[in-house]
Parts: structure tokens; sequence; C-alpha cells
């Protein structure tokens, strides 16, 4: 949705395909940064700046359209409304903060709905929340599976045989009828989720990456397209820092048994990546992930030693502060587990010096900054014979802080030092993944 020739691309796509019933868009590119940038700047100049190149953004794509009294009309009502909300970011209560959020995406899909009518595909407007039903977490709202699947039914099946929806990806609403969001990066969630709710048969994400990857081609110019990868490999990948899916995109598809696609809109004739529930081969090591910026808590304590509660103790602490904690390695007396700070919502969920002081009631306690995790994603990892060794011996020259085994048949995972990362990724990539005639089978 980045423009108008974005636009024509994607109706090129869905044009070629009449079972493409139901199509969710995301903001036009960079329009929720904008947004973000207007609640949370203290200056109003700089307010006013964010304003201008969010109308001016979509003006210029406006231009490329034919003129619609209706979408110029819808337009001007939502500019309206931005600029009401805008006017007072400061007072803005987590209700309107949502509301505002919900602009970048009615915009893009009012014109993208009038573009796909140029191109003589007969299409809709459909506001997704009416279907898409959460709980009123403003924000980072839970979606209501039941709720949406009786949304879908009593206002979707009949539409789609007529013709073409577009929605909106990313929004919804809670049983007060109020907007609420789901999150950065919650479209192509969105997608899922009615997906889900139609029981449909595919759901097909359109990206600007070809595919997904054996690693991320920026780090490894060898990395491969993967043309077929499990439904489990993949929500592995996606949680382990690949950025093609949103983490939580999978689970509708895999409760649905949905296929997957991903494909990529700026060259559709490029093959993509099919998700499937089970694949033809199930290579040990399929993929190879990096998620920087993490951090690894350890926490140190004789109380440990052949006594029962400390663990409880230590988890409710981090429980109470809202601590969402990825990998865990024990010892008789230490307990260490890392924590995703790129994921941390600045003021929340974050080692402060209260919860610091709170853990330091009960044990010594050590942080450690600067990290990244590295994920091995493949099959059966827990049961092959001779995984560990190789990879390991290809890294004995490199700190390994964090080994994280055997917990999941699908990853093995650790911790390196943050300037190591790129270094790690292309050894591994280069051991098992390019070099095949090496790679080890799934047992």
């Amino acid at each position: 949705m980045a423009d108008r020739d974005a636009m024509q691309r994607c109706a090129s796509i869905i044009g070629k395909d009449p079972d493409k019933k139901i199509i969710v868009v995301s903001a036009t590119a960079g329009t929720t940064n904008l947004l973000t940038g207007i609640m949370k700047t203290g200056k109003p100049e700089e307010r006013d700046l964010f304003l201008t190149q969010i109308i001016d953004k979509h003006d210029s794509i406006l231009k490329k359209v034919n003129d619609s009294p209706a979408l110029n009309s819808k337009v001007a009502d939502l500019y309206d409304e931005l600029k009401d909300l805008s006017a007072t970011p400061d007072y803005l209560s987590p209700k309107q903060k949502d509301q505002l959020l919900s602009i970048g995406e009615r915009l893009s899909s009012a014109i993208f709905t009038e573009v796909l009518n140029e191109e003589g595909i007969s299409a809709g407007w459909f506001d997704a929340r009416k279907i898409v039903k959460t709980d009123s977490q403003y924000n980072q709202a839970e979606p209501d599976i039941e709720a949406i699947r009786r949304a879908c039914e009593e206002n979707l099946n009949f539409v789609m045989k007529e013709k073409r929806i577009v929605t909106q990806g990313f929004i919804g609403s809670d049983p007060d009828g109020i907007t609420t969001t789901l999150g950065r990066g919650g479209s192509d969630y969105s997608a899922a989720l009615i997906a889900e709710g139609i029981h449909a048969d595919v759901l097909e994400i359109w990206t600007d990456v070809t595919a997904v990857y054996t690693t991320d081609p920026r780090i490894v110019a060898d990395a491969r397209p993967i043309t077929e990868i499990s439904f489990s490999e993949a929500a592995e990948l996606s949680v382990f820092g690949a950025k093609v899916l949103h983490p939580a995109t999978l689970k509708p598809a895999i409760r649905e048994n949905i296929k997957v696609y991903v494909g990529s809109s700026i060259q559709p004739s490029q093959p993509g990546t099919w998700i499937v529930k089970n694949t033809k081969e199930k290579p040990a090591i399929r993929a190879i992930s990096v998620r920087r910026n993490q951090t690894l808590l350890t926490v140190h304590s004789l109380d440990m030693l052949h006594r029962h509660g400390f663990l409880a103790q230590l988890f409710r602490v981090l429980a109470t502060y809202k601590i969402s904690v990825d990998l865990v390695t024990t010892s008789e007396v230490s307990v260490s587990l890392t924590l995703d700070t790129d994921i941390m919502a600045p003021g929340s969920n974050h080692l402060s010096d209260r919860i610091i002081d709170e853990l330091s009631e009960f044990s010594e306690v050590k942080i450690e900054r600067d990290l990244s995790l590295i994920a091995l994603v493949g099959n059966n990892l827990h049961t092959t014979s001779g995984l560990s060794g190789p990879v390991f011996s290809a890294l004995e020259d490199v700190n390994i802080r964090l080994i994280c085994h055997g917990a999941s048949q699908h990853n093995l995972c650790f911790l390196v030092d943050e300037n190591r990362a790129q270094e790690v990724v292309s050894v591994l990539h280069k051991n098992f993944i390019e070099n095949t005639s090496e790679n080890l089978n799934a047992s």
C-alpha cells in the first residue's frame, strides 16, 4: 500500500484469481509511524508536520485515482477525524489513541477499494470493526475467537457472494463497539482471524519479500527461499526473529488447518512459500533466525539448594510486573532467563529498579544486555543425534551465554554477544544449509 503503483500491483494480483474474496489491507507505508508520532510528540510544530505528511501522502495517491464523490467524502471525513484527534494528543485516552491509529487502515482501504473498481474488479468497502471482535485492552487487544466466528457468519457470507470485500487489518472493536487495535504488525493477524472466521481454504500474505528464507538475506547473501515449511517451523521462526510473519498470525491458521502462502507483491511471479501442516521434506535444520536486543537475567541464591518454592517466588515477581520470559535454564542455585527487550513497551515490561530491588530481597541479581538470540529451526532436533557437537564446534571461538535445547523438537537456541551475531549466523548457515551434504537429517 505504499503508493498508487503498489496498489495497482496488488489489484493485478487480485484480479487474476476470482477466489480471492476478502482483501485485508494495512495502512500506507509509514502512516502508522506518523500517527504514533502525533501521539508521542510534545511539540505542536512536529505534530502539525506529521499531520501534513499523512494528508499529503494520501492526497498524492488520490490524484492518480478517478474522481469519486463518495470516496472524496469518506476521505474528507477521515481527515476531519484525524485533525480533531490530533488537536490535543496529550489528553487522548487509550480509547482515543486506538481511534487515531485506526485512521491509517481506514484511509488505505477506502482508496484501494476504488482502485479495484477502476480495474474492473467489483469490490466493496467493509468495516473490520463489525467482525474483528476483541476485549477492551486498548492498543494490544486480544481477539474473541467465537465472537469473530459469529460476526463473520452474520456479516460476510452473503456479501462475499456478490463482490470482493476490502477491509482493514490491525483494527477491531470491543463488546461496546469501541475501536481497538491488535498491536503493531497486526494486519496479517487480522487476515488470519478473518480466514478462520469464514473457514477459508487458503490465507495469502502478500508482502515486500519474495518468500520465507533460510535466514535474513541482509545478513547472508546466499540465503535461500523456502518453498514449503510446516506450521510449527514457521511459528518458531516468527517468534525467534523472522520478520516475514507476525508471531500470532499462524495461530488461527493452525486451529483451522488453513494453508498459508507468503508471496511478494513487488515480484508476484517469483515463487513464494507455502506454510502447511505437514511437509514432504523434514530437514533437521531448515532455517536460522536471529533476534537482537536481548537481556539475560540471572538470579543466584543458596536458598534454591534442595528447597521448594524458589522458582514460584521468582516468577511471581515477574508476573506481578508483567515481565514476559522467553528461555529459561537452571542449576542447583541459579536461574537464567532471557527477555526480549525489542518488544518491551516504553514504561512497562522492563527491568525497573523496583523489580531489581524486589528480586534482590531473596537473591543475587545479574543483568547482561546487548545480546542476540540465535535459533536453529527444523525438525526433531530433540532426538537428532550428532547435532550439538557440529553446531558448537563451528562456534568454538564464540562465547555462548545460554543454551536451550530439548524443550522443543523444532528449535535449538542460544545467546551470543550482539557484535558476534551476524558472524555466528553466517557460519552456521554456511555449515548446515549452504553445504547441504553436511546437513543432518531429522531422526
